[in-house]
């Protein structure tokens, strides 16, 4: 998802299929399979395309909706090699979070999952982090052209006048690099020093670009590393725009997830801070997809990814 895509190549049919797919189990296995293997399912385990639906006695699907691979005689399911491998949780309620956790702009609550599928508030929260896992790494290789680079601070609001050395401490920087039509890249970083923002851009914009910034002396020096060359805004002054120099864009990311964070959160440990930036950037990476093909990208980013709850908690 580099591009923003025309709205008359979009494929509205995975979100037809998905109000039955999260109400019937059986629904929501043919689902699973069909967007994430295709036509042709594969072993996990060994990459055999030789493979066989399990069956019970009387010709149904086997309970567990289990495969057999012929070439390793191994077995496994839709499951298999996938944040929810091993879960308990049923998969009618992973394609209902997937659904809502992809198509809402500013995301969906553990709570409120809670509510719609009678989960645990612990298992919701397990879950969307386990989804959130899989929208990881939606960027596809490095910014170019004209990259916006801002920098901002989240959470630790003060509640009263004497607690704003408190609060301070408790914010979060976050860097965000947003390429003009393209992706963004959004980076939890422990401080906004001037070596700490210019190695965030060398990682994730090409030399080739031309960097935007306002005129926060950190980023001085950055524009001899790009061919083309670093230009400011000076808010300062009330200076917001001057021709085709602006943070605009990187500044409305940010407003997203301020929002997503205010209203829908409330409040986010800078523990899991970036699980939560890799959801707002896989949205607006693949803002230009339908809803329902946005859900199928996030189901096929879980491939190959494995989130233990042990992993999560640690510190």
């Amino acid at each position: 998802m580099t591009k923003v895509q025309n709205r008359s190549t979009k494929d509205d049919t995975p979100i037809q299929e998905l109000p039955m797919a999260c109400a019937d189990e059986a629904s929501a296995v043919e689902f699973m399979e069909k967007h994430r293997w295709g036509e042709h399912p594969g072993c996990p385990h060994c990459g055999d395309m030789d493979v066989y639906r399990m069956r019970s006695r009387d010709g149904s699907r086997e309970k567990y909706f289990r495969w057999r691979c012929r070439g390793c005689k191994r077995q496994f399911s839709v499951r298999t090699g996938t944040v929810f491998e091993d879960s308990r949780i049923p998969l009618r309620h992973w394609c209902f979070a997937f659904w809502r956790a992809a198509t809402s702009k500013k995301g969906v609550s553990a709570l409120e999952i809670h509510r719609q599928t009678g989960l645990s508030y612990k298992s919701s929260l397990f879950l969307l982090h386990r989804i959130r896992f899989a929208m990881a790494g939606s960027g596809n290789g490095p910014l170019s052209g004209t990259v916006e680079v801002d920098e901002t601070y989240v959470g630790g609001k003060a509640r009263h006048v004497r607690d704003r050395r408190e609060a301070w401490a408790r914010k979060a920087p976050v860097i965000a690099l947003v390429e003009r039509g393209g992706d963004v890249r959004c980076l939890h970083v422990n401080d906004i020093k001037g070596e700490t923002l210019k190695d965030a851009i060398r990682s994730n914009v090409d030399r080739g670009s031309r960097i935007m910034t306002d005129e926060a002396p950190q980023y001085r020096g950055i524009g001899d590393e790009y061919e083309g060359g670093h230009e400011t805004v000076k808010h300062s002054a009330y200076e917001y725009a001057r021709g085709d120099v602006t943070t605009n864009t990187v500044e409305g990311f940010f407003s997203i997830v301020k929002r997503s964070i205010n209203g829908i959160y409330h409040s986010v440990s800078k523990k899991h801070l970036h699980r939560y930036l890799d959801e707002y950037e896989f949205r607006y990476n693949g803002r230009g997809l339908s809803d329902g093909e946005r859900t199928v990208a996030a189901i096929r980013g879980a491939d190959g990814k494995r989130l233990r709850y042990r992993a999560m908690v640690a510190a």
